[in-house]
């Protein structure tokens, strides 16, 4: 396997370079170190190349990585397994910092074959080893990583275990173990410094490792190990050894290429890869990493709350203005977060921010409650939306379409408030569909786009051409490509510009010739919507331009194809014809499942398959519960969506037997068995009839149309003008459509001839027919080989007998050659698809080949060896008759079944008999070598010895008779004697009988009888649904076989010929088949979708009212109420912080009040009235209404919020006081309650203490 893979990645070193520094510069700041190089390298490490260059070492100063490199293949890629980690690998590959970013994301996605991203994170910060906070790393974890794992995003980051990136793959690590999701990978890039890399040479491979085996080692101050959390690694190589920063260059490229690239498989997509910096701490390089992205347009997202830069730039953005931005404030922010020295210029790297800042978003931890996904669509798409105009919001839907999150689709862009153009939702509609998101297109539909009007031939052939690669459609449209086909379809530019060519060739493979061929004679539509005479060329641009006539048919298919399961549902609800649509879906997935390679692709096509056939049924059963014949007409209606095909064609074509079960299907197929005959009629009357027809002219044999005669006055029409009306028809019109007088009721005079023709043209009459003529041939034929036939010439039975098989065989001549309107090849492909017409040609065959042999006398006896044989197969033909009856039919399948079990059982037997057969033979008769009783003994002899037959005075010594026998091989082979048993070693072949006895007739029938008790078991239940699924067969047989059975059957040849001569064509064939009017379908199919609707409503309700849907609900509430807890808390706490404060600022306000009333400041001067504003402090003037005064008077208070201000009774004492408010007293009435105490100067026994301010 290793060989294998660096065979296929040897290509690697010829594209991706390493860089090694080939000038030497002396760093002058290592004193008293060891000679070092400004890359970071000791002098040693050097080559000589660049050890001698003295003279350029002299005049260059600094070291530079362009100049003072070169570049050679790399010699470190493949694959990295972490040791003691566990895990998939990581893959990674060493690289210059002048790489290509195109050739790097191609690696990436075309071979490392890790899916493109709909987002990347690319997160930076601090490098340090100083830990985070709690909320940061729940940010991470909880935010950023489950974000990215919803929307399908790549995380870029350092790729080392130190710093943001060790917390980012902690976080990865955290997500991946709690998810139990098969696809919950997150995809964490790590692009790293080559030269920080710790124990970096366990990387170097020149030819690859598969895998390299990484030993983590402690972090130094030039080395940090890589962290195992990450799923790919890009190792820049800028030349340098022990310098962080060596991969910005490449990773800014790299991001920017990503962000010019579309999403999508393919990059289908109609926007670019969004790609966010995402800002975590960090110091002054991040200020210049942010001012970089932004100047690319590539937006970023400050993380505020998480310290250095990114605080700094959060706190920047929100208190400077862009029209006050001014690099003396600018500077007075970053003073005391900076070196003094940098400040200058980061101050001018910050204004150009704040010129971009459209482009930079701050989320604090204070935003935590809001989900991520939201956070960081926000921040990708920045702008206030002053209109509800749509053009506004086409960049966040296009990202919620991407991110397939339908939930914020929903809620933030269709909540009525924005006006949405059908035309604008046609390219999300188009990403919705590429990318597999049916919730996304329903809601799109729901909101006004027109599918008629969206999906043309070319939108068409563009979703089949954005296939992806891997999937099983794309690979059959590629085998096609190449078939035989006019060179009108095959493109000029690039193959293939149109596929709906190579799709119709597959879809006429899986549907085969029953319904008509799709795309294959796409036409351009006049105005009067007939098609011209011309096909489809691929650059046919205005027809590319016109919409599909039947657009939600044409995306099931497209859904099918892809084994989309939700998509392809939401399809068939949304398209006409439910039950054909859902019996096509079937069959496709069916027939695809038998050439899917995975496994689970092909179990999940044979589940959507079952699933699909259980929605035919759910419809048909509804329809057959509100009219039986309306959902009979359905049954039989040609299909114009189907290319002309029934229900019941296309039920058979998928193998639908749970379709054939159901009552509806079972009523019509007994209907059609009976004509117009009653069902209840007795058997004995039909033979009775069929021996004597003119009884039926009797009243023995009842018919259905003149025990109806009063409701069938008038010629019946299939009434369908309103949807509640149930008609009944007469079976024949309801398989024909036509009224004529074979159906409509005798008229006085005829009925004699109506009733002679309902009688001999019912299938039931021909089956018996059948089935009598038959056991008569096989009378006549057991006749002439028992009594009748002499080596001379033919008697007269032996005549009839000839003729009667040649009757025979133009019965099966004409079904498989004359019989319906495809190609002469493809009627007899079809007719040698059924086993019993095999079995009736190999009968026929063998009774030429014997009469042929007859003819002559030497060949006499081989002739009736072959016609006894013959004979045999002739009986057991018998057994196909025998599936219309209700008992022996469904044992029939049994036995098929177990049949299978026989050819293994014979398997293992055949084993123990030749080993057992040949060992005996080599003992007891080593003389022997005549073939014939070789053969015999080694495998008929031990073949009778299970069945008891053990001929023991041959095998054992002991009961042998003397007999005259010889050893002599010449006369044993001339017969003159019988050859002696061998003696020697007898014993053993007693031993090897008793062994071969216990294995063969203990374990190996045992082992028999449990496999058929268990195919018995396992088939006895669905047995009766597989004889239904085959009655269709049988009496679609007799349905389409001539009324005369053989002999007598060479008159309806003769009949039928003369009518083929006359058309010029092909004898049509009779199948259960109505064309109705386009009216008249439009109605069944209204109805039908009626019946549909009202299925869908019960399933959805049977879903509603499920326990898992309960569960669902309920979880979804509680995780609603948690939500609104966490809520409720928060604000708890901001209103215990407002609180606190409050507290804080009353006891500084009392504080001051008390310091007032000590000081002189307030004497002398009347209080202003707005200092009391608020606060009710009552006048000695207004007499008796102070408590001092009026003790019946309370003291007074004023509310302020959450405050009770109380003022206690003035004690008045002269007028000294002079207008001087009282003291305030902090009691709480509840918490936060303000009172008054007495105030020094009312009361001057009471000395307020004076107290230092609290702090605020």
């Amino acid at each position: 396997m290793g060989s294998m893979k660096q065979r296929d990645q040897a290509w690697i070193p010829k594209r991706f370079k390493k860089k090694t520094c080939t000038t030497y510069i002396e760093d002058p700041r290592d004193t008293g170190a060891p000679p070092q190089c400004q890359c970071g390298s000791p002098r040693a490490e050097h080559v000589s190349v660049a050890v001698e260059d003295a003279f350029g070492t002299a005049i260059v100063s600094k070291w530079d990585s362009d100049q003072h490199t070169t570049e050679g293949p790399t010699d470190a890629f493949g694959e990295l397994e972490f040791v003691g980690a566990g895990g998939k690998p990581s893959k990674f590959i060493r690289l210059s910092d002048s790489s290509d970013p195109a050739l790097a994301y191609n690696l990436v996605t075309e071979h490392w074959k890790i899916s493109p991203p709909n987002l990347v994170v690319s997160v930076v910060g601090g490098d340090g080893e100083a830990p985070v906070r709690a909320w940061l790393r729940d940010l991470l974890r909880k935010g950023l990583v489950k974000a990215a794992q919803s929307t399908g995003a790549w995380i870029m980051t350092g790729g080392l275990q130190a710093g943001i990136g060790r917390y980012v793959g902690e976080a990865v690590r955290d997500h991946g173990t709690a998810s139990t999701s098969p696809c919950a990978r997150v995809v964490a890039m790590g692009i790293a410094p080559w030269g920080v890399v710790a124990n970096r040479e366990a990387l170097v491979n020149p030819k690859g490792s598969f895998p390299a085996r990484y030993a983590r080692v402690p972090a130094t101050d030039t080395a940090r190990p890589l962290d195992s959390n990450h799923s790919l690694f890009f190792l820049v190589d800028d030349g340098s050894r022990g310098r962080l920063g060596g991969e910005s260059r490449f990773r800014a490229h790299l991001e920017k290429h990503i962000a010019q690239q579309r999403v999508g498989a393919g990059g289908t997509g109609s926007i670019e890869i969004p790609v966010l910096v995402m800002v975590i701490g960090g110091d002054a390089s991040m200020v210049t990493r942010v001012r970089e992205a932004a100047e690319a347009n590539i937006p970023c997202l400050l993380v505020g709350g998480s310290g250095g830069a990114a605080d700094c730039l959060a706190q920047i953005l929100q208190d400077v203005q862009t029209d006050q931005a001014s690099r003396v404030l600018i500077q007075e922010k970053l003073q005391g977060r900076f070196p003094l020295a940098d400040v200058p210029g980061l101050a001018e790297q910050v204004e150009r921010i704040l010129m971009l800042r459209d482009l930079v978003s701050v989320y604090s931890d204070e935003d935590r409650l809001e989900e991520f996904e939201t956070v960081l669509l926000k921040a990708l798409v920045r702008g206030d939306h002053l209109t509800g105009e749509a053009t506004q919001y086409l960049d966040e839907l296009r990202l919620a379409v991407a991110w397939n999150r339908v939930d914020i689709a929903s809620s933030k862009l269709f909540r009525g408030d924005i006006q949405w153009e059908p035309s604008q939702l046609e390219d999300p509609m188009r990403d919705a569909l590429l990318g597999d998101r049916p919730a996304l297109v329903r809601l799109f539909v729901e909101n006004g786009l027109d599918l008629g009007v969206f999906l043309t031939w070319g939108r068409l052939s563009e979703l089949y051409q954005g296939v992806p690669e891997a999937s099983l459609l794309h690979q059959l449209l590629e085998r096609r490509q190449g078939g035989a086909e006019p060179p009108h379809y095959q493109s000029v530019e690039r193959p293939p510009d149109c596929p709906l060519t190579q799709v119709a060739r597959l879809l006429r493979e899986l549907l085969g010739n029953v319904c008509a061929p799709f795309y294959s004679r796409l036409r351009p539509l006049d105005s009067k919507g007939t098609g011209k005479k011309t096909p489809l060329l691929d650059g046919d641009t205005p027809y590319r331009g016109q919409h599909t006539r039947n657009p939600w048919t044409d995306l099931f298919i497209w859904a099918v194809l892809l084994n989309r399961g939700e998509m392809a549902t939401f399809c068939w609800e949304m398209a006409p014809d439910a039950v054909g649509g859902a019996l096509v879906g079937a069959r496709i997935l069916r027939e695809l499942s038998h050439q899917e390679s995975d496994a689970q692709e092909a179990a999940d096509m044979k589940e959507l398959a079952m699933k699909f056939e259980t929605l035919a049924i759910g419809v048909f059963g509804e329809c057959y519960g509100n009219s039986e014949s309306r959902a009979s007409q359905l049954l039989v209606r040609r299909s114009r969506l189907w290319g002309g095909a029934t229900c019941l064609q296309l039920a058979w074509l998928a193998e639908a037997r749970c379709f054939f079960a159901h009552d509806g299907v079972q009523a019509l197929l007994t209907q059609n068995w009976w004509g117009e005959m009653e069902g209840s009629t007795p058997v004995w009357k039909l033979l009775l009839t069929f021996f004597c027809p003119p009884l039926i002219f009797t009243h023995l044999i009842t018919f259905r149309a003149m025990e109806e005669e009063q409701e069938q006055e008038k010629p019946h029409t299939l009434e369908l003008e309103t949807l509640n009306t149930d008609g009944k028809c007469p079976m024949e019109e309801i398989l024909t459509g036509s009224a004529s007088s074979l159906s409509s009721p005798p008229r006085p005079g005829r009925a004699w001839l109506w009733r002679w023709r309902r009688f001999w043209g019912a299938p039931v009459t021909a089956f018996l027919g059948n089935v009598v003529m038959y056991l008569l041939f096989l009378l006549l034929f057991s006749y002439v080989l028992l009594l009748d036939f002499a080596p001379d010439s033919p008697s007269a039975s032996e005549v009839l007998l000839y003729v009667w098989v040649f009757t025979l065989l133009c019965e099966e001549l004409r079904q498989g050659c004359f019989t319906g309107h495809q190609p002469l090849a493809q009627r007899v492909r079809a007719y040698l698809q059924d086993p019993w017409n095999q079995f009736d040609l190999t009968a026929l065959g063998l009774f030429l080949l014997g009469a042929v042999c007859r003819m002559f006398p030497r060949t006499y006896a081989s002739g009736r060896t072959v016609l006894c044989l013959d004979f045999m197969v002739f009986t057991l033909r018998l057994i196909h008759i025998f599936a219309v009856n209700k008992q022996l039919g469904p044992k029939m399948i049994i036995v098929g079944k177990m049949m299978k079990d026989v050819f293994l059982f014979l398997f293992f037997l055949a084993v123990w008999l030749v080993a057992y057969g040949v060992t005996t033979e080599g003992l007891l008769h080593p003389s022997d070598q005549r073939m014939a009783w070789i053969f015999r003994r080694v495998f008929y002899r031990p073949y009778l010895q299970i069945f008891g037959q053990i001929p023991v005075n041959e095998i054992d010594a002991a009961l042998i008779a003397a007999s005259n026998c010889t050893d002599d091989p010449v006369a044993i082979l001339m017969e003159e004697a019988e050859p002696c048993t061998n003696t020697y070693a007898n014993w053993l072949v007693l031993v090897l009988l008793v062994i071969f006895l216990l294995v063969a007739n203990i374990l190996l029938l045992n082992l028999l009888i449990a496999m058929f008790s268990y195919t018995f078991a396992k088939v006895q239940g669905n047995s009766d649904t597989y004889w239904k699924s085959q009655r269709y067969s049988l009496i679609l047989e007799y349905h389409n076989r001539p009324a005369l059975a053989p002999p007598f059957i060479i008159i309806s040849h003769l009949r039928q010929l003369l009518l083929h001569r006359a058309r010029g064509g092909s004898a049509k064939s009779r199948h259960f088949a109505r064309d109705l009017s386009p009216e008249q379908d439009a109605q069944l199919l209204t109805w039908e979708a009626v019946q549909k609707e009202n299925h869908l409503v019960a399933l959805s309700r049977q879903k509603r009212d499920s326990d898992t849907e309960r569960l669902r609900r309920t979880s979804q509430k509680v995780d609603q109420a948690l939500k609104q807890l966490a809520e409720v808390r928060e604000q708890e706490r901001r209103l215990k912080t407002l609180e606190t404060q409050m507290e804080k600022f009353t006891s500084a306000l009392c504080w001051m009040m008390d310091t007032l009333a000590q000081s002189d400041l307030g004497k002398n001067r009347p209080a202003p009235p707005h200092a009391l504003k608020g606060l009710t402090l009552p006048n000695s003037s207004e007499g008796g209404q102070h408590p001092a005064a009026n003790p019946g008077v309370r003291a007074p208070q004023t509310v302020l919020g959450g405050w009770s201000l109380r003022h206690p009774p003035l004690q008045t004492q002269g007028s000294e006081h002079h207008g001087i408010p009282p003291t305030l007293h902090c009691e709480p009435r509840r918490p936060g309650t303000m009172h008054f105490p007495p105030h020094p100067a009312v009361n001057p026994g009471v000395r307020a203490p004076w107290t230092p301010p609290p702090p605020l």
